[in-house]
């Protein structure tokens, strides 16, 4: 079977999206490659192997844009009311909590963040399916 290893995304400032997941997640660079044209690099939590990887494109003079094809990547934390209010403390500007069900019984609790580059990310509370 595959496994999941890492999503990639384009990033525009190194510094700035390393420091975001930084301080929105706990990730750390596990892993740095410059390539003279390009960096990769590579960010991990201690508690998961799937990494996300930031690729920085040194001749990029501009911001990326998105389009409409992006979804989203996910995070899993243990008290997202308790993330909610951190990233608030952080100034990384979270949307409103929000909660969905699917035939009357709960299914998420979570809010979206965007990184620096405006790529969305859901936080979602670890429960049922999202564990």
């Amino acid at each position: 079977m595959a496994k999941a290893i890492h999503s990639m995304i384009r990033v525009f400032e190194e510094a700035r999206s390393v420091e975001f997941y930084d301080k929105a997640f706990g990730l750390k660079v596990a892993d740095r490659f410059d390539f003279g044209g390009f960096v990769l690099i590579y960010l991990r939590s201690p508690d998961a192997d799937f990494e996300v990887e930031l690729t920085v494109n040194k001749d990029r003079s501009e911001p990326y844009q998105l389009g409409d094809g992006y979804g989203h990547i996910a995070f899993v934390v243990d008290d997202l009311d308790a993330e909610h209010a951190r990233f608030e403390r952080l100034g990384l500007s979270p949307k409103p909590v929000k909660e969905m069900g699917f035939e009357g019984k709960p299914l998420a609790k979570f809010f979206f963040v965007d990184d620096p580059d405006g790529y969305k990310i859901e936080v979602l509370q670890r429960r049922g399916r999202y564990t």
